[in-house]
């Protein structure tokens, strides 16, 4: 699967779909035979080389963890089945302590890093099903952003007045988030930003305001109106 033609650009994976078939037993409750079929499903199998070399960075880091243990004689006693599975321990009076890793073991346990599937028996197209199951993703990314980065994880008010208030702030500001947590991925902007990154180049722009005077807004870099015609927001006139 991990050729060209079943590349895609867009999410810079591999995606292939495989049918298959599973039967099963359908019981009919107003006759007393049950009935025996064969279903037809779509397996979207998908590698990503980002998620790869990710994984196995983090099994590296691992690895190296435990050799550090073993090496230095400070076993910990969760992770003795890791230092069997993983490495070979050989201790002489000449040499002393010899950690040595047992390559077909880590070579196993690397095999699937950066591979990933979704099951489905109706959408046929893997990047097709790959889209719809990560746009509810962000159902589940827009709750966390109410509970973390919105700060609803306690609501900490004394009073109902309040309490809808706050309710209404951060359903706004949700909608904001979620916009441009879309246009980002429109505008294919998470290759090289994440979403605190982008809020971090616009947060700098710096506003004045006087008495009497209407706001004032500092000057804008290329790169900061390049992310706003991207994420389809008109600037400042002050800006321009």
């Amino acid at each position: 699967m991990r050729n060209w033609v079943h590349y895609d650009q867009t999410y810079q994976l591999y995606a292939y779909c495989l049918p298959i078939t599973w039967n099963y037993v359908q019981d009919r409750p107003y006759k007393a035979i049950l009935s025996e079929r064969i279903g037809r499903m779509y397996l979207h199998l998908y590698f990503s080389p980002d998620l790869a070399l990710e994984n196995e960075k983090a099994f590296n880091n691992r690895l190296a963890q435990l050799q550090e243990e073993l090496v230095s004689g400070t076993r910990h006693p969760d992770h003795e089945k890791q230092y069997d599975k993983y490495f070979e321990v050989k201790t002489t009076p000449v040499r002393g302590t010899r950690v040595i890793a047992k390559e077909e073991t880590l070579a196993e346990a690397k095999r699937y890093y950066g591979y990933f599937a979704l099951l489905s028996n109706d959408v046929k197209n893997a990047v097709e099903a790959l889209e719809i199951y990560r746009n509810k993703d962000l159902v589940e990314k827009a709750f966390e952003n109410l509970k973390e980065r919105l700060n609803l994880r306690r609501l900490a008010v004394s009073s109902e007045q309040s309490l809808d208030g706050k309710l209404f702030v951060q359903f706004v500001a949700l909608i904001y988030l979620s916009y441009i947590t879309k246009k980002m991925q429109d505008e294919k902007l998470f290759k090289d930003f994440t979403m605190h990154e982008v809020l971090d180049e616009l947060d700098v722009i710096e506003c004045f305001e006087r008495p009497g005077k209407r706001l004032e807004v500092g000057e804008m870099t290329i790169r900061q109106k390049e992310l706003y015609a991207k994420l389809g927001v008109e600037p400042p006139a002050s800006l321009q």
